[in-house]
């Protein structure tokens, strides 16, 4: 973990900045949505709200910051075009506003980026955009599309550490406040670099200093949160990216220091609560989130006791989900409910060892997901890699207890995440 030296102050963005952002922005974006939802208000006995961002043109709100910065660059430097590094949502924000603007981009993105997010990319920004896949890593593609922009002398468009780009996102806090019909009491809102944080944190601190402003980070990848205990920027050597549109290694130095002074709390996010409520939301609701965009929705359950009979608005950040993670989505909710659970079992080799284990083993209801055994020779006993599916999490204590009781010795892999990364 590495450290940078921040600002002496701190920059925010000004009412009337944000005002004409949204001015700015009226001339592409309608105001999305601020709704009542019945059912996580009937689940948390409290008045919840979603600002719905996921039904953006893009499906996020990040075409706000990169449209507003954009559009204020020189028309010579929209002419000799811009520069862009970014594994999702970004992307498509920067492509839809220089196809919109008339300008030439050029958008880096990790080698490794699923071949859906780039054609989103291309189908917003058509002929207007160069994508350029390179390195293994966001991190290396931001490299490589810095040092391009200052070679060619072309305009870089920061994710998030531009004051434009606050400017942008900060428009959903305003449009919150102008569409609220209640006083909130709380506010979640998610954390990637911290662009959308400082915006509407800083709307909020103006215009509705008594609301709570909680942040929200993945468990895997707590780098404001790390930064803030710090007291200065941090880079995590290593972090969890499946809530991958709010995992970064470093957030921003404008964005850290506003989040330090503006947020109320910031909140670690499993990311096992954040898969069983895309899927809980899409049952219930027919609501499709991609994690980072569920991540509000999923904290409720952190605040579920402070958040009884109070207002809440839940920042619903996007929507760009796809479909072929659905099958690990599943797989890391059932892991974090305590219903999905790996073990090395050592089988007696012979005929019949099967059969008792289903017997003897297993509660009913539960199912054998995985079963990877190959015989070995001169040994009494073969190891078997088994995955187990419980019908109800209490059969877990009554399973570990059949396992010691009846002679199949074992080795559980859910806590040894080394073993475990290779089964998730």
């Amino acid at each position: 973990m590495t450290t940078t030296k921040t600002l002496a102050t701190t920059w925010f963005p000004s009412l009337e900045d944000i005002t004409k952002a949204r001015v700015n922005l009226g001339s592409i974006l309608e105001p999305t949505p601020l709704m009542k939802s019945l059912s996580l208000s009937a689940q948390y006995g409290a008045t919840i709200y979603l600002k719905r961002e996921d039904l953006q043109q893009v499906r996020s709100y990040k075409i706000r910051g990169a449209y507003h910065k954009i559009s204020s660059l020189p028309r010579e430097v929209l002419d000799r075009g811009i520069v862009c590094a970014s594994a999702g949502n970004h992307a498509q924000g920067v492509a839809y506003s220089a196809f919109k603007l008339k300008t030439k981009a050029r958008i880096f993105m990790p080698e490794t980026t699923p071949k859906q997010k780039v054609r989103q990319v291309t189908m917003f920004g058509k002929e207007a955009i160069e994508i350029i896949l390179i390195g293994d890593s966001y991190d290396q593609a931001f490299q490589a599309a810095k040092e391009t922009a200052e070679r060619e002398k072309l305009a870089f468009i920061h994710p998030f550490d531009d004051m434009k780009i606050i400017e942008g996102q900060a428009t959903v806090g305003i449009e919150i406040l102008q569409q609220a019909d209640c006083h909130f009491d709380y506010v979640f809102i998610p954390i990637g670099g911290g662009g959308l944080a400082s915006g509407i944190s800083t709307c909020f601190k103006t215009l509705s200093p008594n609301t709570k402003l909680i942040g929200l980070e993945p468990e895997g990848a707590p780098s404001m949160k790390r930064s803030i205990e710090k007291g200065e920027v941090v880079k995590l050597d290593e972090i969890d990216t499946f809530v991958d549109g709010a995992a970064v290694q470093q957030v921003g130095q404008l964005t850290f220091q506003i989040c330090k002074e503006l947020l109320t709390d910031i909140c670690l996010v499993p990311e096992g609560l954040i898969c069983t409520t895309i899927l809980k939301r899409y049952n219930e609701d027919a609501l499709v989130v991609e994690p980072a965009g569920a991540m509000s929705m999923a904290a409720l359950e952190l605040f579920k006791e402070e958040i009884k009979g109070k207002n809440i608005c839940c920042i619903v950040s996007g929507s760009n989900n796809d479909i072929t993670r659905t099958e690990e989505i599943k797989e890391r909710s059932l892991i974090y409910e305590g219903l999905k659970h790996y073990f090395i079992v050592r089988f007696p080799q012979r005929a019949g060892a099967l059969r008792e284990f289903v017997n003897d083993i297993l509660s009913p209801g539960d199912d054998i997901t995985l079963f990877e055994y190959s015989k070995k020779h001169n040994r009494e006993k073969g190891p078997a890699l088994i995955g187990i599916e419980l019908q109800q999490k209490e059969n877990f204590q009554k399973l570990i207890h059949n396992f010691e009781t009846k002679g199949f010795g074992y080795e559980y892999l859910n806590d040894k995440p080394n073993l475990f990364q290779y089964l998730v």
